[in-house]
């Protein structure tokens, strides 16, 4: 799926680099925004076809973020998936709950993130050990 768009969303800018560089050695066209303004000013000027979603940012947090997200007819069929430290009981029903599309817990899995990109862009599901809105 090379040159297809995506935004990373993050405020840890060591998180922002390494997501980045995973996916644009792929061939992914690839943004990054570090807070929620941030993200939402890179939308008017970049629509992408996936956004990659950390929950917890300054301000305004990705919960938030991804429900005003979805509830706007203009973003709402952009796929966002959550890629989070939240690791509590609860917290990947808390994403589901607020719209994401997946979820996955931080620390990334370097190996296998690009495949689980690749795979939500290609068939719209989000396939990891422990994703799911049922997990």
């Amino acid at each position: 799926m090379s040159g297809e768009s995506i935004l990373i969303v993050d405020d840890n800018a060591a998180n922002l680099r390494l997501v980045q560089f995973l996916l644009s050695v792929k061939g992914y066209e690839v943004r990054t925004a570090a807070s929620a303004g941030e993200a939402l000013k890179s939308l008017t000027e970049y629509p992408p076809r996936l956004i990659l979603m950390d929950l917890q940012l300054p301000g305004t947090d990705g919960l938030e973020l991804t429900r005003r997200l979805k509830a706007d007819p203009a973003t709402r069929a952009i796929p966002i998936v959550a890629l989070t430290a939240y690791a509590m009981a609860g917290d990947e029903r808390a994403a589901y709950d607020a719209g994401c599309d997946g979820y996955v817990a931080k620390p990334i899995d370097t190996r296998t993130l690009p495949d689980l990109v690749a795979n939500f862009l290609r068939q719209g599901t989000w396939k990891s050990p422990s994703s799911g809105p049922d997990a």
